[in-house]
């Protein structure tokens, strides 16, 4: 019987990839000739991607179903890694949502599995493919962040700055502890950009009424955010306007952009 063949090419693990940002890093990575494995949890959706980018590309893509806001899931995600004979090459802690109602206006479940989701999860994950990259002298992780990490908090969406925000910082000291290693971390903090977060959150038809041209594509922030994570940048904001956002937020006092921001949020916070 024929042992089967191992794939030499790299591979990259992308989690929330069945769609948006996530299924654009798929195909931008598929592009450069890595193999995938491809996180969420609408296997349908993961196969039918991963066999698109198989046939076009003519890489190896498998999906792993999986719930990431499960205790202990990253464990079992880098199981199935292992069992097909592969390590972690490029990381994309991609996957997430938001919670529109208030911090008490939703059950306290639905808040856990928001912060198992984007931090503990994407923290796991990081931690069982670095020592490896390590070794291998290469690699790269990167975190989807947000404009919102540099904002301060207002109502609604309760938990997403703070998790936005400590995504950075964490992403500035894995940059500072990986200096040397051959292992690259970059944070992507994107604004507003075209994909099913909104309609996710329950927020699309008031997004809908927001002018397109302040929003970008997946693939205009996976382009940038590659092109940044290649020359060793630690921190992109994909598009000019998201940058001068992020200039103003910088520079203007904390009271004034509270204000400023609650109610230009408000509409974005929906009823408990």
């Amino acid at each position: 019987m024929a042992i089967p063949q191992v794939s030499t090419r790299p591979l990259a693990l992308i989690t929330g990839a069945s769609a948006g940002i996530g299924a654009a890093f798929a195909r931008a990575y598929a592009a450069r000739g890595y193999d995938l494995a491809l996180v969420a949890r609408r296997a349908e959706r993961l196969e039918a991607l991963g066999a698109e980018l198989a046939a076009a590309h003519g890489i190896e893509a498998f999906a792993i179903p999986a719930d990431l806001a499960e205790f202990g899931v990253e464990d079992r995600v880098l199981a199935q890694v292992a069992a097909r004979g592969r390590v972690v090459d490029a990381l994309v802690n991609n996957a997430g949502f938001s919670i529109a109602q208030s911090f008490t206006g939703a059950p306290w479940a639905r808040q856990r599995d928001f912060l198992m989701t984007l931090v503990v999860s994407a923290c796991g994950l990081a931690h069982g493919v670095i020592p490896g990259m390590v070794e291998r002298r290469r690699g790269s992780i990167v975190n989807v962040g947000s404009l919102a990490a540099f904002a301060p908090g207002v109502a609604g969406h309760s938990l997403y700055p703070g998790a936005k925000s400590l995504s950075v910082k964490w992403t500035q000291s894995l940059a500072a502890e990986l200096k040397g290693t051959g292992v690259r971390a970059t944070v992507t903090c994107p604004g507003f950009t075209l994909t099913e977060f909104a309609e996710a959150n329950g927020t699309k038809e008031i997004m809908d009424e927001a002018p397109r041209r302040f929003f970008q594509t997946a693939e205009q922030v996976v382009a940038e955010t590659l092109a940044a994570n290649d020359r060793g940048q630690t921190i992109v904001v994909p598009g000019w306007h998201n940058k001068l956002v992020v200039a103003v937020l910088r520079w203007t006092p904390e009271p004034l952009s509270i204000a400023i921001l609650n109610r230009a949020s408000a509409k974005y916070h929906l009823e408990d």
